[in-house]
Parts: C-alpha cells; sequence; structure tokens
C-alpha cells in the first residue's frame, strides 16, 4: 500500500465528548494525527445517541474542522459503539472442507467466521463483531492461524459482539446525515485496547478499563487473544451527579470539583483544606472540604470497581491476568485512582496513554487517555485497511493529497507553540473553565 494513500478518519461519538480526526500512517509505521477536534456531547447519554440533531450538529462541527486541520477531505469514517445494550456471547462454528490435500485458505476462515453472522440473536439485535478466539484442525486443538495447514474439518471457537439495531442505526444515520459513509462499527474497547496495550501484555494476560463519561468498558485478553468483553452503563457522570447531589451545587460546579480537587481515597484527601463554592443566585457559598468531596466519588468509584471484578470474574480469567489492569479514559485520570482499584482487585494497575503507536512528535495534548478510543479507531480503520487490502477513497489527485499532507504536518508543528491550536484551547475552556476563577477559593 502506497504511503500517501494510508490516511484513515474517524468519529469517536462519546456521552462528554464528540472526536473527529484523520491521520496517516508515516514512513516508520507510526500514527500521525493530521487533524482532530472536539466538541461537548449533548445528545448522547450512556453511550446510545438519544438527540439525533444534536448529534449530528457537533460531528458536523468536529468533522469540518478536523478536514480544515489536514486538508484532507475524507467521505468515509470508522465508528465506535458501545452503549448499555451491548453484550457478548461465545459460539462454536466449523465447517467440513472438501478435501485431505488442499491447503486450508484464508477464503475458509473467511467462509467460517461469515457463517457466524447467521446464528439466531434476539429480536431487535444484530451482530456487530465475530472475533475468532482459536482453531481447530481435525481435534488438533489451540492453533492460531490454520492457514497454510492440511485438514478437512476446520472448527473454531468465538467470541460475538451483539448490540442494539436501533442504536447502531441512529448513530450511522446521524454519520450519513453529515455526508459521510460509516466503513465500521467498532466496538470501543477493542478500538481502546489496540492504543493503549502492548503485545506482551495482550499475551500475559490483561484487563483493558475504559472509565468513559456515560460507560466504562472492559476488555480481557489473555494469550493474545480476546477473551471477554463488557459495556458496563455508568462512568464519570455519575460520579459528578452525586458530588451535585451530595453537595448541592450546581452539575458544572461539580465536574470543576471532581477534576481539579477530587480524589478517589478518601483516607489521602487533605482534611484541613476546604474549596468555597457561591451560592446559586445570591444565596451564601458553600464550604466543602477536600476529604468529603473525596469520600464521595471514593463510594461511587468502588460501584464502579466492584462492576468491573464481576466482569472480569465472569470471563473466567480473573486468576490469570499477569498483567493485571491497564485504565485508561478520562475517568482514569482521577486522583488516586490506580491506588484505590490496585488495592480492591489487588492487580497490579497503570494508566494507558496512546503515544506508544503514534509518531514521535505528536503533541502531548493528543497523548492523553481520554483520546484512547479516538486514537484507536484510526488504528483499528488502519488495520481494516490493511487486511481487505483497501484504501480510503479520496476525490483529488495523489500528488495534491501529498503535498496537503505536509502542509498539514508543519501547521501542526506551529500549532504545538501555541498549545496546540483550537483543538486544545476547546479542551481547556471545556474541563478547567466550567465556572470562572472567581467562583473558587481555597
Amino acid at each position: 500500500m502506497a504511503t500517501h494513500a494510508r490516511i484513515v478518519a474517524a468519529v469517536d461519538i462519546g456521552t462528554t465528548k464528540i472526536v473527529s480526526l484523520v491521520g496517516r500512517l508515516n514512513e516508520q509505521n507510526r500514527l500521525e494525527v493530521l487533524g482532530i477536534s472536539q466538541t461537548t456531547s449533548k445528545g448522547v447519554k450512556r453511550g446510545v445517541v438519544l438527540n439525533i440533531e444534536e448529534t449530528v450538529h457537533a460531528i458536523q462541527t468536529t468533522s469540518a474542522e478536523a478536514m480544515a486541520q489536514s486538508g484532507i477531505k475524507f467521505n468515509e469514517v470508522f465508528v465506535g459503539i458501545a452503549g448499555q445494550y451491548i453484550k457478548s456471547v461465545r459460539n462454536r462454528g466449523y465447517i467440513n472442507r472438501d478435501s485431505y490435500d488442499d491447503e486450508i485458505t484464508r477464503e475458509d476462515l473467511e467462509h467460517l467466521i461469515n457463517d457466524m453472522y447467521k446464528i439466531p440473536v434476539d429480536v431487535g439485535e444484530e451482530i456487530i463483531h465475530v472475533l475468532p478466539q482459536s482453531y481447530i484442525v481435525d481435534n488438533e486443538t489451540g492453533v492460531k492461524n490454520p492457514v497454510g495447514m492440511f485438514g478437512k474439518r476446520l472448527e473454531a471457537n468465538f467470541h460475538i459482539v451483539i448490540g442494539q439495531i436501533s442504536s447502531a442505526r441512529n448513530i450511522e444515520k446521524c454519520i450519513n446525515r453529515v455526508g459521510l459513509d460509516v466503513k465500521q462499527l467498532i466496538l470501543e474497547p477493542l478500538a481502546s485496547s489496540s492504543a493503549v496495550l502492548t503485545d506482551d501484555e495482550k499475551e500475559a494476560g490483561v484487563a483493558l478499563v475504559d472509565i468513559g463519561g456515560g460507560t466504562t468498558d472492559v476488555a480481557v485478553y489473555y494469550d493474545e487473544v480476546i477473551r471477554h468483553t463488557a459495556v458496563i452503563p455508568f462512568g464519570g457522570n455519575v460520579i459528578t451527579r452525586d458530588i451535585k447531589e451530595g453537595c448541592a451545587i450546581l452539575q458544572r460546579q461539580a465536574e470543576s470539583l471532581k477534576i481539579q480537587f477530587g480524589s478517589a481515597l478518601g483516607d489521602l484527601a487533605q482534611e484541613d483544606k476546604v474549596v468555597t463554592i457561591p451560592g446559586i443566585s445570591g444565596r451564601d457559598p458553600k464550604e466543602i472540604s477536600f476529604r468529603s468531596l473525596a469520600y464521595i466519588i471514593q463510594s461511587r468509584m468502588e460501584e464502579i470497581i466492584d462492576a468491573v471484578s464481576y466482569e472480569i470474574e465472569n470471563s473466567g480469567y480473573m486468576d490469570k491476568l499477569s498483567a493485571g489492569i491497564v485504565l485508561t479514559g478520562g475517568g482514569s485520570m482521577l486522583k488516586h485512582l490506580n491506588q484505590l482499584v490496585k488495592f480492591k482487585t489487588g492487580m497490579d494497575v497503570r494508566i494507558g496513554f496512546p503515544g506508544d503507536r503514534m509518531a514521535a512528535d505528536t503533541p502531548d495534548e493528543v497523548n492523553q487517555p481520554m483520546f484512547a478510543t479516538s486514537v484507536g479507531l484510526l488504528l483499528k480503520g488502519l488495520e481494516f485497511y490493511h487486511e481487505k487490502n483497501e484504501e480510503m477513497v479520496l476525490e483529488e489527485k495523489k500528488e495534491v493529497i501529498e503535498e496537503k499532507i505536509e502542509e498539514a504536518v508543519e501547521e501542526r508543528k506551529a500549532r504545538r507553540g501555541i498549545k496546540g491550536g483550537r483543538l486544545f484551547e476547546n479542551l481547556k475552556n471545556t474541563l478547567s473553565d466550567i465556572f470562572d476563577e472567581t467562583d473558587v477559593k481555597m
């Protein structure tokens, strides 16, 4: 595949933010982000699109800015899907081949995988992913790649991801309304995994936990194979809601408190420090201690960890995860969270950043856990094009595209000198300026 054409675009539709981005695989086989834009998500709840118009407007805004930054007009995107109605099942399938004397081909594998898309599911559901776990060739078990082997009976164990038809159609409708086509819907924990997990971790056994605004995604790997996926229907937003109700303050104030002063361990919070929140419409201000705030956060976060632990136990690989847990997503940046998770689960914990798969000059602002899914969608898109031996359909000539890419790279380097340009200024406004500096006093 020609270097100039290894271009991919994606849209990450989340509960708290919608991100559009375009990138390419550079000469060092590293992902280079050419354009990225984000805006607040108002039409999505727990990963499910509930307001078409709001979501379409957000996608239109971010995709146009990503196109402007990169100079590339893309018309097909890879899109993440999660939501509270995602579930996974295991199944086994087989085919009997015509002859012992012919090698097993990739077409045989595709035939077996396509058969899995025909298994019966409940009304209103559809199969999103069919993921092979291991193959069996004439009773020879544990085969990872049977292509080239000889055998008559080919079997495989599959991990099958199932979602609601209506949820998938609403996502596709939003993308189509802005003149884009959905190339593939990708389960978000699979995308995040490709961005933050190493091959060694997948071999040793690891659980990825992506804590988003409305959902917490879980993916369990062992022996380099996906073993379990789950979407827990609550995330960082329930913590914000608890702070709002427990402290009797506004939603925006609660969100800012969580980000600026929050901690996941109440015992480690400073007892002698308080934050002053202005009263509503001229009422008396409220004083909230750091420790009280931390205990509110800790109680809800422990519920999320318990749900994650249940999913890991349900996978059957709880005792085999030598690499422990990798936390990512915006919620993973909560202070002392990794210590709380380690205490509750007894497993090793680290924070996952997507920078390992990205170009060396990637701005630090992009290399953040909150963009793990977004970057992972680009990586999964590149993987899809490679497997299908396809390239993104582009309307312009190759020479024009190459010239625009070089311009985008130079512009991106220039933007790094001004704190990453509009994307990072918007991010700063979203996270830090939820209420004015005069609103909070210590």
